[in-house]
This record gives structure tokens, sequence and C-alpha cells, in this order.
């Protein structure tokens, strides 16, 4: 583990209740529908065990699957409809908050920087990840 760990901040206002942007957030059937950071990339599977010491895996993928990751780890705590931390497999840090605006939820999300990618390439990822999600929390019904 490195000292001095950069974090990144990513963070979108979301015109859903907390309680609706937790449960698609954290739903595997709500998950796969939106957890990719560009069109040619998915998440075919998704399980999650949403308690202190639970895991949780994402299957991301290229469409045409030539490229694919897990993406899980840990859970360290959690606040049903107010906060997720956990650890990714690497040993990161991530914390999620969900904030009520009036009647909307502001998600907010830090992590520790891992140091392959750019801290700027890191950020634009993560953001497009969390604007997929809005977009998906978004349509109508």
């Amino acid at each position: 583990m490195q000292e001095n760990k950069m974090l990144i901040t990513v963070q979108a206002a979301i015109s859903v209740t907390p309680e609706e942007a937790w449960k698609r957030w954290t739903e595997p059937e709500h998950i796969v529908k939106w957890n990719h950071a560009s069109d040619d990339w998915h998440t075919p599977w998704a399980k999650n065990d949403l308690r202190p010491g639970g895991s949780f895996v994402s299957r991301m993928e290229t469409r045409d699957g030539s490229a694919g990751f897990d993406f899980g780890g840990t859970y360290e705590e959690v606040i049903t409809n107010k906060l997720i931390i956990y650890h990714i497999a690497d040993g990161r840090r991530v914390t999620v908050t969900f904030e009520n605006e009036n009647g909307n939820t502001r998600v907010t999300e830090n992590f520790e920087a891992e140091t392959v990618h750019s801290p700027e390439l890191q950020q634009q990822g993560w953001q497009s990840i969390l604007n997929n999600f809005k977009k998906y929390c978004e349509l109508p019904a």
C-alpha cells in the first residue's frame, strides 16, 4: 500500500429519491444495466452481498468479447440509502454517499487512485460510469 494516497472524486445529481438510487446502485439486476464507461463495454453479470464483510463482483467486458475483467471487493461499512464504504480487490478504499437534496439524490464517490493510469483518466472513467447510472435512473418509467 502506498502512503499519501491521492483521492479522486466524482459526483452526479440524480432526479430520483435516495431510496430509488440506492436500489438501482446495489441490486444486480440494475447494476448490469448501467455499469459501463462507454457503449462498447457492458456488465453481463453482477453479484452483491451488501453488508459489512460481504463482497461484490461485476464482470466488465467489451461487447465483442475481446477484453474483460472482474471488478470486485469487500464492504467495510453500509448505511442503507446513505453510505457505502468498500475496498477494491487491490486494497484501494472507495466511499459512496447518497445525499437527499429535496427528494433528489447527490451521489458522490471518493476513491483512492491507482498508479497505472493517470488521475485524469481514472476520474473520466469513473465519472462516465456514474453518468450512465444517472441516465439509467432518470429513464422514463
